[in-house]
């Protein structure tokens, strides 16, 4: 892997993490384009790193609040936090009995497309239904643990490569009364246990191979990431207020159409 190679993959992973059009699908893809291996599978997982930093920064008054939960007693960081944490162990349970099946089978072109397309259709059809339903929550302090257990539930759907982590809480929460500022804020702040345990995981069990010339590429791809990530969140959250979710389906079903096509000319292989 490159230099060039490693800013162009923390590009598309900090962009792309946040907003429900799939991280790990366009890494996939992006892989596929670059004509690099499978051995920089690990490191795609480890530039996340930058994107959760950015997450971290972006709603650091909220980090604040579940940190004065630990060490103040303050109750709404408390429920916060235990929030996040119900719905972080769904996928994580999921993610650890079934990461070594996931990988082999999934992690393709092909299956990113069909997830790409069938999440973009499903993000419009609820955006749609949920339009004339008027929301029941409108902050994160107010929500019940109820409620994260089953945001934590869809989180599973993102175990699918090209599904999207953001598009299957945010959508979960929205089908469970979030409105869509309050579900996007849930979705990002999961992020923070849900990616930082996975890349934590991922050093730990590759960490051998983060020695020598992959050392200067993931020191990039993480500051790309990083930079890229905070860009997404701040742009996302004001296209989210002004034309909502649609959009982003739409441009699902066309990339994933995309891919389909590229696929049956041999241009990417699966």
């Amino acid at each position: 892997m490159t230099v060039l190679d490693a800013v162009i993959l923390g590009i598309v992973e900090g962009f792309t993490e946040f907003i429900p059009v799939s991280s790990t699908g366009h890494l996939i893809l992006t892989k596929s384009f670059l004509n690099l291996s499978d051995s920089v599978d690990t490191y795609l997982i480890t530039i996340q790193l930058g994107a959760t930093l950015a997450v971290a920064i972006y709603y650091r008054a909220r980090v604040v609040q579940m940190l004065g939960g630990i060490t103040k007693g303050d109750r709404d960081g408390q429920r916060l936090l235990l929030n996040l944490l119900i719905a972080f162990l769904p996928a994580a349970v999921v993610g650890l009995l079934l990461s070594d099946t996931i990988e082999r089978l999934f992690f393709n072109p092909l299956t990113v497309a069909l997830a790409l397309v069938v999440g973009g259709i499903l993000m419009i059809a609820i955006e749609r239904i949920m339009k004339r339903r008027p929301a029941r929550i409108d902050a994160v302090d107010v929500v019940k643990p109820a409620d994260a257990l089953l945001v934590g539930f869809a989180q599973c759907f993102a175990l699918w490569p090209g599904m999207s982590r953001s598009m299957s809480t945010i959508v979960g929460a929205q089908l469970r009364g979030f409105s869509n500022q309050t579900a996007a804020d849930f979705s990002f702040l999961l992020a923070l246990p849900t990616l930082g345990a996975a890349t934590l995981y991922s050093l730990w069990k590759d960490r051998a191979a983060f020695g020598g010339d992959m050392l200067l590429p993931g020191t990039v791809g993480i500051a790309v990431s990083f930079v890229s990530g905070w860009l997404a969140v701040a742009w996302f959250l004001r296209i989210l207020k002004r034309v909502g979710m649609e959009p982003f389906g739409w441009y699902r079903i066309g990339a994933g159409i995309i891919v389909l096509g590229l696929w049956l000319m041999g241009r990417i292989t699966v």
